[in-house]
């Protein structure tokens, strides 16, 4: 036990601060939709698609290096377009340019978003992140078993008694195991979404194998005009009733258009129905239905949705709201007891006895 408690409060101590901007910059992130303040932010979203193809076309005016769009959903009534070079922009449901920006730290939700998946280091802070979201767990886990001792004075506090360091230990200790439950939850997805072969091999009782079904094109025309309405509309009739979520335009040539569709049954936000067209001919290619998968991805899919609070309402928002600030308390609060109390190792421990 001793030993435990000795790693468990090491551990925290050297990440706690890491812990705490993945849950500040979540909790913010969760209440995404309430603060970009922009025209038309609040709009209700169609889906007609002749109005999405003029908006698609509207976005390749200002830059014909259009990497995606997000079209206007549940959570912000914009189009967000990304371009190939990292700058961006907004458009209203008609096409109307609302704002743009030349690089991600020009928006805080962009680099919000950055910092929360990638710590500002790209795929190597992505893979920090899942291995935070793994020593999370374990912090969960250890903690529980750390507090059952001293769970006759259990009282939960969002904030210490006092400002020392034995009120700060306890306030870690009921907060942590007061929140756990999501902290746990938040954990396992998160860090199961980052490692997707770790998933994989969670599922694989439940898994079934699949074949690719996308089919190169044929491009006779390599300087063609595509007509976007046309090729949402022809999109649109593989899911009659889904919501048209993002446009991913190819990178190179001979490849097709791809177009995320979420159905009623899907909980990811851009859904994951997936329809391929010929950007020549607008034909649709291949196509997607998640309704037809395995199990396994369909919990596959319920990752993001449950980690990001975009299902379950304004309850659940405000559960993970509560992770997400408990979580930075802990670590902050931790990483200063930590780093202000002398040190002590296992040898001393044992010195000192029971």
């Amino acid at each position: 036990m001793k030993l435990l408690s000795w790693l468990h409060r090491w551990t925290g101590g050297i990440v706690g601060i890491l812990l705490a901007v993945i849950g500040l910059s979540g909790t913010v992130l969760l209440w995404e939709g309430s603060w970009i303040m922009l025209p038309g932010a609040d709009d209700q979203a169609t889906n007609d698609p002749a109005a999405l193809g003029r908006s698609i076309a509207a976005a390749l005016e200002l830059d014909p290096g259009l990497s995606r769009i997000t079209f206007a959903g549940e959570e912000i009534g914009l189009h967000q377009a990304i371009y190939g070079d990292g700058s961006g922009a907004y458009l209203a449901q008609d096409g109307t340019l609302i704002d743009r920006w030349g690089s991600m730290w020009e928006r805080p939700e962009l680099w919000l978003f950055d910092l929360h998946h990638y710590l500002f280091i790209g795929e190597a802070g992505k893979t920090v992140t899942g291995i935070l979201g793994i020593l999370l767990l374990g912090f969960s886990i250890s903690g529980l078993i750390l507090w059952w001792r001293t769970r006759k004075t259990f009282r939960l506090r969002l904030w210490p008694a006092r400002f020392t360091t034995s009120a700060i230990v306890r306030h870690h200790r009921d907060l942590g195991v007061g929140a756990s439950p999501l902290l746990i939850l938040a954990a396992s997805t998160g860090s199961l979404m980052v490692f997707p072969a770790l998933s994989a091999w969670v599922l694989s009782p439940w898994a079934a194998e699949t074949e690719a079904r996308v089919l190169p094109v044929d491009l006779s025309a390599p300087d063609l005009q595509t007509d976007w309405s046309l090729v949402m509309t022809r999109a649109q009739a593989a899911f009659p009733q889904a919501a048209p979520r993002r446009i991913m335009l190819p990178v190179d040539s001979g490849e097709p258009i791809a177009i995320r569709y979420r159905q009623h049954f899907e909980w990811t936000p851009n859904g994951r129905s997936y329809v391929w067209v010929d950007p020549a001919t607008a034909t649709i290619v291949s196509v997607e239905d998640p309704a037809s998968g395995d199990a396994a991805s369909a919990v596959t899919e319920k990752y993001y949705p449950v980690h990001a609070a975009k299902v379950g309402g304004i309850l659940w928002r405000l559960a993970i709201t509560f992770a997400g600030i408990s979580l930075a308390m802990l670590g902050i609060l931790a990483t200063w007891s930590f780093w202000m109390k002398p040190m002590v190792t296992p040898n001393k421990m044992r010195k000192r006895g029971p």
